[in-house]
């Protein structure tokens, strides 16, 4: 699954602005109106979509996600829309773009705002005809599919800057539904914790707990990245833990855009033990070889530290011994981190941001 993890594929909480989007999201997923999710990155506008199908009457069909940021430019148009044969280079065979993938459900349009311009044009003529032309094609193609959008920005900003065409965004924006920020909801995230610690638990059969301090810095701290910088610290810090899980969080609040890149790569799969090993050695790269600070950002003693560095094979303890020596490996930063993760056997890669100095 992606990212909607974050909440094991629900909304999670028991505030009252959780609530009231759970009682609007009840109402407006047995109809089929267009619908725009606005919030912040890491809030949970995927898990909104992810509901708004599973409760519709079309939750028997496709979910088809699409992240428009992240389609290269030229490959946009037929990415959403397909292609015949030969309609350009490299088009050797016809190609199904993502409406007709989600024929019969929901194509989710996530960060609509990144969309190119001209795209923005094909797009809001396709939902005013309700149907689509692939590319290097001429026959109009019908079309049966609900469109659930998200953005990060606030519509209105976007429109006027231009990053949104007015015209879409009425098109789209039927109902408009509001994730709040999990500092908008602080009484959920001692809840929210438990809850991925206790799949966390699930997933490596162990029966890890959060310590009373932990829970005091959970609620303590403001969350910029939002539930998915929640779910990488407690991940971070289960992977670190014996029994009792502790946590250290940075004082300085980082910029949203830091919490999303400073990060490294783990893989699933891997045990628990040789992850707990790489994230360690990863730790010790960002700080350059300063087992203290190292120490102190990771939330556990030296000697725990110098335990854990103990249990390494020998070739490895050399080379961390060499960091931030002269003629050593000094390789700081989160580069360095997820080089060495990335010696981590195992398939699916997860995020998991490195400790911050």
């Amino acid at each position: 699954m992606s990212k909607s993890d974050d909440e094991g594929a629900r909304l999670f909480g028991h505030s009252r602005s959780i609530q009231d989007l759970l009682l609007k999201v009840s109402r407006v997923a047995t109809t089929r109106v267009s619908v725009l999710i606005v919030g912040e990155s890491g809030a949970g506008k995927d898990i909104v979509a992810r509901l708004l199908h599973d409760m519709s009457p079309r939750r028997r069909g496709p979910f088809v996600p699409v992240n428009c940021g992240a389609i290269p430019k030229d490959l946009a148009e037929s990415h959403l829309f397909g292609h015949e044969k030969g309609s350009f280079t490299g088009a050797v065979a016809q190609h199904v773009g993502m409406f007709e993938a989600a024929r019969g459900g929901t194509l989710f349009l996530d960060e609509i705002a990144e969309m190119p311009a001209e795209l923005q044009v094909k797009l809001l003529r396709t939902l005013e005809t309700n149907t689509i032309v692939r590319v290097g094609g001429h026959e109009a193609i019908p079309l049966d599919v609900r469109i659930v959008a998200a953005t990060h920005h606030d519509p209105v900003d976007a429109v006027r800057s231009g990053r949104l065409r007015e015209d879409l965004f009425f098109r789209i924006a039927t109902v408009a539904l509001h994730v709040p920020a999990l500092r908008q909801r602080e009484d959920d995230v001692g809840d929210i914790a438990v809850e991925i610690v206790d799949r966390l638990n699930a997933r490596h059969r162990t029966r890890k707990r959060l310590s009373m301090q932990a829970m005091k810095a959970l609620r303590a701290y403001t969350w910029p990245g939002n539930v998915r910088e929640l779910r990488n610290a407690l991940e971070r810090a289960f992977i670190l833990a014996d029994e009792q899980i502790e946590l250290q969080l940075p004082r300085r609040q980082p910029p949203r855009e830091e919490v999303r890149h400073n990060a490294m790569t783990l893989h699933i799969g891997s045990t628990l033990a040789h992850t707990q090993q790489r994230f360690i050695v990863a730790s010790l790269r960002h700080f350059n070889g300063d087992k203290p600070r190292t120490a102190k950002a990771l939330g556990i003693s030296l000697k725990t530290l110098y335990n854990r560095l103990a249990l390494l094979p020998e070739h490895e303890r050399n080379a961390i011994n060499a960091i931030g020596t002269p003629g050593g490996a000094n390789a700081s930063g989160a580069s360095s981190a997820a080089s060495a993760a990335t010696a981590a056997n195992g398939a699916s890669p997860t995020s998991v941001p490195t400790a911050n100095p």
